[in-house]
């Protein structure tokens, strides 16, 4: 069995490594080709992630003009101790800002395991100004390294 093999995450170990990180590394492309990476809080639910953005920021711009993204979760500090998922796919923005304020909430409920606190009305206006990314999975790929066992790199 090759390495690659022995090291992919299951669907199970790919969603509860999603559920146990707070942030993400999404990358989008610029206008010069060059990869734009940033950490994003975020969301996942029904298959799809979920995030949002000022509709002005650099990332949103980005994917105005190429769809295509790409995000990365890891955790580890030594190389048999990492383990991530890296997803390739499509992004399509949401822009209504009643759709985006439910989006901003969920992410909150997501990230912190429980209702987000009420928000008021300074902090629900910020929906007016932001974007949600729904990112469409197209292709995965995923490692634990410590299914090679110790003293394996």
């Amino acid at each position: 069995m090759h390495k690659r093999a022995q090291i992919r995450l299951t669907p199970e170990e790919q969603l509860a490594l999603l559920q146990q990180a707070k942030t993400m590394a999404l990358c989008t492309i610029g206008k010069d080709g060059y990869p734009h990476v940033v950490a994003m809080a975020f969301m996942v639910k029904d298959g799809y992630i979920y995030m949002t953005s000022y509709r002005k920021a650099q990332k949103v711009v980005n994917i105005r003009r190429n769809p295509k993204v790409a995000v990365m979760v890891e955790t580890g500090e030594q190389y048999h101790e990492l383990k991530g998922l890296m997803i390739r796919g499509r992004c399509e923005l949401i822009e209504d800002p009643d759709e985006v304020w439910k989006i901003m909430c969920q992410i909150r409920e997501f990230r912190d395991g429980g209702p987000p606190p009420p928000a008021d009305a300074v902090v629900r206006a910020r929906a007016q100004k932001r974007a949600a990314l729904k990112i469409i999975p197209e292709k995965i790929a995923s490692w634990d390294h410590s299914k090679l066992g110790p003293g394996v790199y």
